[in-house]
């Protein structure tokens, strides 16, 4: 073999090298294994990501460094987050744009103790998450005067269940089943849900970067396309589909259990379905758009208002 020979296969094995890790794409889910990011599991695991010419690596997020961090700083390209949150970071004048929603509906609840009505508890110590997600439970408490004492709590509802709290909010997929299996009596009462008193709001979409999206199109629509794909095959064969959250769960050493996350995936799927088509859309509403924004600004916690146009792509 002569040595123009050598010299080109070793060029062209450089620049296929270089053209896949431009190709890699890094997803960081907002939080750490749990079926909540199932269908992206799926996506991964059943080679939907491959079949659409993605490369794609899941990465979770450690307590020093968040999804958003990553984001920021191109060590993720995508990541997930609650439409709430989403805006906030928009207004902070970093452009972002939904590829993909999977959440339909509001999974946020406020869970009281000794079966009171949340709503009647003024001025009561509130537990909240010191990651985030209770924008809308602060909009919700400002509008209706209940000057709340907001308590931030890490991952968990030791707190509350402790007697620390007068109230916690939980996710309907996530602490909540927590709370049941601390004994905690959940009723029509102590158990306010956000979805049923004209807070419905969506939350867990896919993001990416404006100038990210705009240099990778394709591949952020493939991606967000497999992902769909992963999602539709989760609610299809759900069994199949915890046997590979839980080897993410194991490798990541999450401490959690099957009964756990089967809980936590069969609703994460209810509330993908809309409430009005009674269908797995996988869009962001214009509509909530606007009711979330709107509640953000009346409230003080956006600078002005986020519309839709800025969020999506309609090219």
């Amino acid at each position: 073999m002569t040595k123009q020979i050598i010299l080109f296969i070793a060029l062209l094995a450089t620049s296929l090298s270089v053209k896949a890790q431009d190709e890699t794409i890094v997803f960081t889910p907002q939080w750490t294994a749990q079926a909540q990011f199932a269908g992206y599991y799926v996506a991964e695991a059943m080679g939907f990501y491959r079949e659409a010419g993605v490369n794609v690596r899941i990465e979770h997020p450690s307590a020093s460094s968040s999804a958003m961090s990553r984001l920021h700083s191109g060590r993720c390209q995508v990541t997930t987050l609650t439409l709430c949150q989403a805006m906030e970071i928009v207004d902070e004048d970093t452009p972002l744009v939904n590829i993909l929603q999977t959440s339909m509906n509001s999974a946020m609840v406020i869970v009281s103790a000794r079966n009171q009505d949340p709503l009647t508890q003024k001025g009561a110590s509130v537990g909240i998450w010191s990651v985030g997600f209770g924008q809308l439970a602060i909009c919700m408490s400002i509008k209706e005067h209940l000057d709340y004492e907001w308590v931030r709590f890490a991952q968990n509802v030791n707190l509350f269940v402790s007697g620390a709290l007068d109230a916690t909010l939980a996710m309907s997929y996530n602490e909540y089943y927590q709370l049941m299996q601390a004994g905690v009596e959940m009723t029509d009462t102590n158990v306010y849900r956000f979805c049923d008193h004209g807070y419905n709001v969506q939350e867990d979409g896919v993001y990416m970067t404006w100038d990210y999206y705009e240099k990778h199109k394709d591949q952020a629509l493939r991606f967000a396309e497999a992902s769909r794909r992963g999602w539709e095959w989760a609610a299809e064969h759900p069994d199949e589909t915890l046997d590979i959250v839980m080897q993410y769960v194991d490798k990541d050493r999450v401490a959690t259990n099957r009964v756990m996350q089967k809980l936590m995936l069969d609703e994460v799927l209810r509330l993908q379905v809309d409430r009005e088509s009674q269908k797995r859309e996988f869009r962001l509403r214009p509509d909530m758009v606007q009711q979330a924004s709107q509640l953000m600004v009346e409230n003080q916690m956006l600078s002005r208002e986020i519309t839709y146009d800025e969020i999506i792509d309609k090219r």
